[in-house]
C-alpha cells in the first residue's frame, strides 16, 4: 500500500471515515463485553439499546480512534519501507513497526479509553452523561476517588490486546498482498477486489484472536480487580465461555473499523494518484 515516501493524508482521511461509521459497532461490542445490565427483553431490542443514541463520549472515541489509527497504519508501512532499506527482513520489519506504534499509542489513549468504556453504562459515573465533557467527567472523578494512577488502569492489557491485533492484521495485510494475483492497473473493479480481500483477512483475523484480552480488560474497568483475579473469577464464573463474549459484536467493532480503514486508505490513495 505505501511507496516510497508515503502520503499521509489518505491514512488520516480513512481513518476518520472508518472511525466515524462504525462507533456505534464499538459502543454495541464494549457493552457486551463489559457485561453492563441492559433493559431490553428481546435479542432484536438488545441490539438497537447498545447501538443508539445518546452515543457518550462519541467525539473523544472517534478523534482518539483516527489519529491512532492513522498513526499504526501509516507508520507500519513507512516504517517497514524504511527497514527493508536498512536490511531488514520481511518478518521483522513488518513486525516491529506496528508493535512499536501501537504501544506508545495505547499509552497516550489509554485515559480516554477507560473514560469512553465506562460511559457506555458503568453505574458509578452515571452522573457524568449529563455534563458538557462527559470524558473529563469521569477522569476528575477518578482521580478523586482512585488517583490519576487509575485513569491507567489495563494499560498492560490494553497493550497486550491492542499491539498483537495491529501486528497481527499488518502482517495479515502484507502477507495478503505479497500473495494476492496482481491485478492489470487498468481493471478498477480487479483492484477493488484485491483490496477486500486483504482488507476483510486481516481484519478479522486479528480481531478474533485477541476478544479474549478485550474482554479480560473491560472487566478490569468495571471492578478494579488485577488481570489475574479477573481471569480467575470469569473462569469460575463462566468457563471458558467468556472467551468468546461478544466476539460477534468485537468483529463489527474492530475487524470492521480496520478492514474499512485499510481498504479506504487503498482508495483514497488510488484516487489521489490519478489525479495527480
Amino acid at each position: 500500500m505505501a511507496g516510497a515516501g508515503a502520503d499521509p493524508v489518505p491514512y488520516l482521511a480513512a481513518s476518520a471515515v472508518s472511525a466515524l461509521v462504525t462507533f456505534p459497532f464499538w459502543k454495541a461490542a464494549t457493552i457486551g463485553q463489559s457485561g453492563y445490565a441492559l433493559q431490553a427483553k428481546t435479542t432484536l431490542g438488545r441490539l438497537w439499546e447498545v447501538a443508539k443514541p445518546p452515543w457518550r463520549g462519541s467525539l473523544v472515541v472517534v478523534s482518539g480512534m483516527t489519529w491512532a489509527r492513522a498513526a499504526i497504519l501509516f507508520g507500519s508501512d513507512e516504517g517497514s519501507r524504511l527497514l527493508q532499506t536498512q536490511g531488514w527482513g520481511v518478518v521483522s520489519s513488518t513486525a516491529v513497526p506496528p508493535l512499536l506504534i501501537s504501544m506508545h499509542v495505547q499509552i497516550a489513549n489509554q485515559p480516554f479509553v477507560r473514560s469512553s468504556v465506562m460511559l457506555q453504562g458503568d453505574p458509578q459515573v452515571s452522573f457524568a452523561a449529563s455534563t458538557r465533557l462527559p470524558n473529563l467527567a469521569v477522569l476528575r472523578h477518578l482521580q478523586q476517588t482512585k488517583g490519576a494512577r487509575a485513569w491507567w488502569l489495563g494499560t498492560g492489557v490494553g497493550i497486550a490486546r491492542t499491539v498483537p491485533k495491529y501486528v497481527i492484521a499488518v502482517a495479515v495485510k502484507d502477507f495478503m498482498d505479497r500473495n494476492l494475483a496482481p491485478v492489470d492497473g487498468t481493471s478498477s473493479s480487479a483492484a477493488i477486489s484485491r483490496s477486500v480481500k486483504k482488507s476483510i483477512a486481516a481484519g478479522m483475523t486479528g480481531a478474533v484472536l485477541t476478544n479474549p484480552l478485550d474482554v479480560l480488560q473491560n472487566e478490569m474497568f468495571k471492578t478494579e480487580q488485577n488481570p489475574v483475579s479477573v481471569f480467575k473469577r470469569l473462569c469460575r464464573e463462566e468457563g471458558w465461555r467468556w472467551l468468546l463474549r461478544g466476539v460477534e459484536r468485537n468483529v463489527l467493532a474492530t475487524a470492521l473499523p480496520i478492514a474499512t480503514c485499510f481498504f479506504l486508505t487503498d482508495q483514497f490513495a488510488s484516487s489521489k494518484r490519478l489525479h495527480v
